[in-house]
C-alpha cells in the first residue's frame, strides 16, 4: 500500500451503499485516505434516502453523483470494496478485495437506510483502523 492508501467502493448504482461508505470514509479519514466510488450500472443520481440518512449525521452528499466503474479506478486502489456488485468488479493481482454483505437500500425509505448506514459506519470504522489507523504525532 502506498503512503496514503487508497479505497474504491462499487455497487450497482452507485447511487446506495457505495455513496454512503465513500462519505463515511471521506468524514472519518479526512486527507488520510484517497477515496472513490462507483458503480457498474450508475443511475441517475443518488438515491434520496441515502442522501437524507447521511444528512440526519451532519453529512451532505447532495452534490454527489453516480460514477461509472472504470479498470483505472481499480488499478489505482489499493483496496477494493465491493457492495452486491457480483463479478463486475475487475480484479487486479496485488489489490485487496472485501465484499460486503449489506442490504441494499434502493426503493426503501429513510427508515430503512439508517440501519444500513449505521452498518457501513462501523464496518468503516474497521477499514479505517486497518488502512490508516491513526498516530499521536510526536511531541504532543
Amino acid at each position: 500500500m502506498s503512503e496514503k492508501p487508497s479505497v474504491l467502493f462499487v455497487c450497482v448504482h452507485n447511487a446506495g451503499r457505495s455513496q454512503m461508505a465513500a462519505a463515511w470514509l471521506n468524514h472519518l479519514a479526512g486527507d488520510r485516505v484517497e477515496v472513490r466510488s462507483a458503480g457498474s450500472a450508475p443511475a441517475d443520481a443518488v438515491n434520496p434516502a441515502v442522501v437524507e440518512a447521511m444528512y440526519e449525521v451532519g453529512i451532505d452528499i447532495t452534490a454527489e453523483t453516480p460514477k461509472v466503474l472504470t479498470v483505472d479506478a481499480v488499478q489505482a486502489s489499493d483496496v477494493c470494496v465491493t457492495m452486491g456488485c457480483g463479478d463486475a468488479c475487475p480484479v487486479f493481482p496485488g489489490k485487496r478485495y472485501l465484499d460486503w454483505k449489506l442490504a441494499d437500500p434502493a426503493g426503501q425509505g429513510v427508515e430503512a437506510v439508517r440501519p444500513i448506514r449505521d452498518e457501513i459506519k462501523a464496518r468503516i470504522e474497521t477499514l479505517l483502523n486497518e488502512i490508516a489507523p491513526e498516530t499521536p504525532e510526536a511531541g504532543k
